[in-house]
């Protein structure tokens, strides 16, 4: 004897409900939950590797960075060191700083030149316009400062 088998209908309802419909059709084999298991115990094992992983990356990045600004750094008292190895500027900052003149240069320094009050146009005190003399010898005075530069004992060189 020989059996005929019927194409199985759809059962009641199944068709009419879209929402849930393809849950029941699922079949759960044994097959398809070990799978689910490894799935979930995948990512419970790495989960927290990958979280260690991402804070290794921001790490190195961040560590990369203070590199970069450390060679940076490096680079430019390596070229301020170079500068320091030519004559020319070691004189030029000895000038500048220390108001240090060759051998036969002149130096002039102004002193107390901002305590002066700065007056415009407008000022407080007006312009006068009589011409004023003076009792001093300009002449005397210049020959007696360059007789007294002239005669001052010299200091001993070590």
């Amino acid at each position: 004897m020989e059996r005929t088998r019927t194409p199985r209908q759809p059962a009641a309802g199944r068709a009419d409900t879209p929402v849930g419909g393809w849950i029941r059709g699922i079949r759960n084999s044994g097959f398809s939950l070990v799978m689910m298991g490894i799935l979930v115990l995948a990512v419970v094992v790495l989960a927290p590797s990958l979280r260690t992983y991402g804070e290794q990356r921001q790490e190195i990045d961040r560590l990369k960075a203070a590199v970069t600004d450390q060679q940076d750094t490096v680079d430019h008292l390596k070229s301020e060191r170079e500068r320091w190895n030519d004559r020319t500027f070691i004189t030029t900052q000895a000038r500048e700083r220390l108001s240090y003149v060759l051998p036969g240069d002149i130096s002039f320094l102004v002193i107390n030149d901002l305590k002066l009050p700065v007056t415009g146009r407008g000022g407080d005190t007006p312009v006068s316009t009589d011409i004023q003399s003076t009792d001093v010898d300009w002449l005397t005075s210049v020959f007696a400062s360059v007789m007294t530069a002239g005669l001052a004992p010299e200091e001993a060189s070590p």
